[in-house]
């Protein structure tokens, strides 16, 4: 068998999932535009391969949570909040930026879904 040493490994990447089995990151990227779920899913598969890595593809927002940050076709920008959790990459909040900083808003959803996972 050859060696596997120095090659790279895929982390993998979960949806968060709600007590009734809903993905909101999943339910969210299905309602964009293809070439921008393509834009986001591209990035993401970056991170799985990369991680961990920082900017400009990532950047960490303290407390374990990190975003990855796309730029898209279409002049928009998303954004997707992870957290690293049981040796895997989990999206937990997916959006549109449209302020320049973070909406405290979005910062809870992800955090109160990334405590959820190290209860």
């Amino acid at each position: 068998m050859a060696d596997m040493v120095g090659m790279p490994q895929k982390t993998p990447l979960v949806f968060y999932r709600t007590g009734a089995g809903r993905e909101p990151v999943r339910g969210w990227l299905k309602r964009l535009d293809e070439n921008e779920r393509r834009a986001i899913g591209k990035d993401l598969m970056r991170a799985q391969w990369r991680w961990p890595v920082g900017m400009p593809l990532t950047r960490p927002l303290g407390e374990g949570l990190w975003e990855v940050r796309t730029d898209l076709p279409t002049n928009r920008t998303a954004r997707v909040l992870f957290c690293f959790c049981r040796e895997r990459l989990v999206a937990l909040h997916g959006f549109i930026k449209k302020t320049r900083a973070t909406p405290k808003a979005d910062l809870a959803i992800a955090r109160n879904r990334q405590k959820e996972l190290e209860r």
